[in-house]
């Protein structure tokens, strides 16, 4: 009698063993395969790490990447001078008689530009506007003609130029590839002593206006050109305070280029907004009363007791270095000083092109920008100094100016309507 299995199965017989396994299936040629894959993956990483390592890397320059930004270039006072203002007279996709045309702001990266809308001070001129500043001298009219030729230049090349009166839309405009364009009065002398111009040329479109150029007028004095003006205010008058204000509610930049130091002093004191230095460069670099005393650049910061601001480098050779000696170099040791002094985020580039007789070598147009930015690469700058140098400080600047606009706005602030108080018509 045969005895049943027990329930576990312990005694069940076991299943046959299999007559061959995975591995003992494998042919020679698949046990090859097994070893050579990941061999060959290994092989072909090295060499691509060694090839990295070796090979010259092709990367695309940062100027192509990030694009210039020049707060001061002096084109439209050159089309009044050689053409009358009349847009049909030049054509700018080909070579023009001075720095600047559509070839070489590209050849040169330029991603924007603030267009000065310049007219000279009365006594340039052989004019006498008075000891008060009350004789008409046609200041207003000319600079609504360079406003005017401005826009109709930026409206002729739609495919090159974006109009801009914001730094939203200065983005915008260079993300689009365009040459952002934006207006800058250089010089309270073009308000003829009037509140009421200055909100019209904001509405035109300017978005600094520098205090003084080359004379006292009634809102400050000037460090002048060459000879400095004897001080008529000791820096600003109450009328010029009442001007800072007056731009610091509209969102127009205060640009203290061209300023005596007690006025550009009084205005870090006055202005609620950042400030600009459209085209100065540093006075301990080349010692002449229109560039930046270390003095005021020590004033410049984002921290306790600083305000902030941009010196944007002028290239004038007479503000750069001694006579023959302006070149490169030179310019780049004011980039350099300004940001050792200030800060690197407090520094960037206003030419003077097309207003200056003469240029640094190797900054002989607006070509030549990525030439500096060698230079300074050289110097040690990386990526970030050169990219907020390009355009991020004066980006940054503009907007804080903005955003005291917008507080003043939401705190109720009304225009001030204040009066010349030398003035007998009103």
């Amino acid at each position: 009698m045969t005895e049943p299995a027990p329930e576990n199965g312990e005694t069940a017989p076991l299943l046959a063993p299999p007559t061959s396994t995975p591995e003992a299936a494998a042919t020679p040629r698949k046990r090859w395969v097994r070893w050579a894959v990941p061999l060959g993956i290994s092989a072909v990483f090295v060499l691509g790490v060694i090839l990295v390592l070796v090979l010259p890397r092709q990367f695309t320059p940062l100027l192509a990447r990030v694009g210039v930004v020049d707060t001061h270039i002096d084109l439209p006072w050159l089309l009044r001078n050689y053409y009358k203002n009349d847009i049909h007279a030049f054509n700018m996709r080909e070579a023009m008689p001075g720095h600047v045309d559509i070839p070489r702001l590209k050849k040169g990266h330029v991603a924007g530009v603030f267009w000065s809308v310049y007219v000279p001070c009365a006594a340039d001129l052989g004019k006498d506007d008075g000891e008060d500043f009350l004789t008409p001298t046609y200041r207003v009219r000319d600079t609504l003609e360079q406003i005017d030729i401005t826009k109709l230049m930026i409206s002729e090349y739609p495919d090159v130029f974006g109009y801009a009166t914001t730094a939203k839309e200065m983005r915008t405009q260079i993300a689009e590839g365009k040459v952002a364009s934006l207006i800058g009065v250089e010089g309270g002398h073009q308000l003829e002593n009037s509140l009421g111009v200055l909100r019209m040329y904001y509405e035109l479109g300017a978005r600094y206006m520098t205090l003084t150029h080359s004379c006292n007028n009634a809102f400050a004095d000037s460090a002048g050109i060459g000879a400095t003006p004897t001080p008529l205010h000791g820096g600003l008058s109450p009328f010029g305070v009442e001007l800072i204000q007056e731009m610091n509610r509209l969102g127009m930049m205060v640009d203290i280029s061209h300023v005596s130091d007690a006025t550009a002093i009084q205005a870090f004191n006055v202005s609620r907004a950042p400030l600009l230095f459209s085209h100065s460069s540093s006075r301990a670099v080349h010692n002449v009363r229109r560039n930046v005393p270390d003095s005021i650049l020590e004033l410049i910061g984002e921290g306790p007791g600083k305000k902030d601001a941009v010196v944007m480098v002028n290239f004038a050779p007479d503000f750069v270095a001694d006579k023959g000696k302006a070149d490169v170099k030179a310019v780049a040791d004011h980039v350099v000083h300004i940001a050792h002094i200030a800060g690197p985020r407090h520094v960037g580039i206003g030419s003077d092109y097309d207003g200056i007789p003469g240029v640094p070598t190797g900054l002989e147009d607006v070509s030549q920008y990525p030439a500096l930015f060698d230079e300074l690469r050289a110097r040690g700058w990386d990526d970030t100094k050169l990219a907020g140098l390009a355009q991020y400080n004066l980006l940054r600047v503009f907007e804080g100016i903005e955003r005291t606009a917008w507080e003043m706005k939401r705190e109720g602030v009304k225009p001030l309507t204040a009066v010349y108080d030398k003035r007998e018509d009103l």
